[in-house]
């Protein structure tokens, strides 16, 4: 008990320090206009730190490690996106951080539960229909996003990644019910996620989104291989075989008839095409070189004038105005975060492929966004999770963190148990 107490002591302290010293930073290396300006945001990492752990103590859990993660990570970027292009508190980014605390809450008590979500999972396939809808019919001509009023939009394709991870986990027990198709004996469910997963290729290829296409299909494999390693599953070679062959027609027949604005992405020159698309490349490279590793100083940057600075390019962003060596260690901190799995593993298959989804979502957007941004890959227009300007990531970050949470605190209800306890 003593040594937990000074765990959680010792956690709290270098959390404190961490922020500390990063607004140090700024008041000595930023641009300073007003020093009123710094109160607020030290005020605004102050309040959330102390608010969020006095929180902490009135609600019990097994295990705060992945609280203070987020936590340490979320004040950090506040006061990326509070620093750029000038020292000022982003009112906007700092509801985003505590609407993503609170989705993590959310995620962890929806989730934790296995069999209380196999019995919801008929209502996760009708929210995930009811967001094609709202991608359909109510999106601003194919800009993926609902627009409510001048400061707040909501993309609804966000919101489809954690719902798509929690069927793909609440079906993998269905395996051993399958139906006779043609040849092959296929799962009900299987087949389900199958065509949901052709749906949602379409759909973001519909919208210009073709970024996400990369995530979501990441999510479907880890499914799949999930469905692989479980007992039950006895899936026959030649489905797999199929599959495989199937998959690759389908990539090739996407590379070679994609749209001319993503073959011009694949193909481009940027720096022969400096001002046309490669445009935002060509600026986040220099910015990175500019930058070195510790940075032109907060709020000294020239990238805060460039289109999505603080979302699609917030990796070279943060290079430029703090240092390669600044945004390496936020990359390393969301690494750690997600290893932390491999300390306290999920204890049965559904909190497995839970997390393996999870893990592979936040990878996969981590890898569009930084490589892209070092023209390493295609520019894709993929947000940094917890780090870029956006309330949908942030809220599907937190929950994905929740998830992520439940799979490592995992809550096993019997009804045998339940009953047994009554009489």
């Amino acid at each position: 008990m003593y040594q937990n107490k000074l765990s959680y002591a010792s956690s709290v302290i270098l959390l404190f320090l961490t922020h500390i010293s990063m607004l140090a930073v700024v008041f000595i290396r930023g641009s300073v206009a007003g020093v009123f300006d710094f109160i607020k945001l030290t005020g605004a990492v102050l309040a959330l730190d102390i608010g969020y752990l006095l929180i902490t103590l009135y609600y019990k859990q097994m295990t705060y490690t992945l609280d203070f993660m987020l936590l340490g990570l979320l004040n950090i970027s506040l006061i990326f996106q509070s620093c750029f292009g000038g020292i000022g508190l982003s009112i906007k980014h700092l509801i985003s951080c505590i609407m993503c605390l609170a989705s993590c809450e959310a995620g962890f008590l929806l989730t934790r539960n296995h069999e209380w979500i196999r019995k919801q999972k008929k209502y996760i396939y009708l929210l995930i229909f009811l967001l094609f809808l709202a991608i359909i019919f109510l999106t601003d001509n194919q800009k993926k996003w609902i627009t409510l009023g001048e400061l707040f939009s909501i993309q609804p394709s966000e919101f489809i990644k954690p719902c798509f991870i929690l069927v793909c986990s609440a079906s993998i027990v269905e395996l051993h019910k399958k139906l006779k198709i043609l040849f092959f004996y296929v799962s009900k469910d299987t087949l389900l996620l199958s065509i949901i997963a052709l749906f949602i290729f379409a759909l973001q290829w519909w919208c210009h989104d073709l970024g996400s296409l990369p995530t979501f299909a990441l999510i479907f494999v880890c499914s799949l291989v999930c469905r692989l390693c479980y007992p039950k599953a006895k899936i026959s070679k030649k489905f797999i075989i199929i599959s495989c062959i199937f998959s690759v027609i389908l990539l090739i027949i996407a590379w070679t008839f994609a749209p001319e604005y993503v073959q011009r992405r694949l193909h481009v020159n940027i720096w022969a095409d400096r001002y046309g698309d490669g445009y935002q490349q060509c600026e986040a490279l220099i910015g990175i070189a500019k930058g070195g590793w510790l940075g032109v100083g907060a709020g000294n940057g020239n990238l805060c004038n460039i289109f999505a600075y603080d979302s699609d390019i917030v990796f070279a962003t943060i290079c430029e105005e703090w240092g390669l060596l600044y945004a390496i260690l936020t990359i390393l901190l969301i690494l750690i975060m997600l290893m932390t799995v491999l300390i306290n593993p999920p204890k049965n298959y559904y909190h497995a492929t839970m997390t393996a989804g999870v893990t592979a979502t936040i990878l996969a957007q981590m890898a569009l966004n930084i490589f892209g941004s070092c023209n390493l890959i295609p520019f894709t227009g993929v947000t940094l999770p917890f780090i870029s300007q956006g309330g949908s990531s942030m809220i599907t970050c937190g929950f994905l963190v929740g998830m992520l949470k439940a799979g490592q605190s995992p809550l096993f209800h019997h009804e045998a148990l339940k009953r047994k306890r009554s009489v």
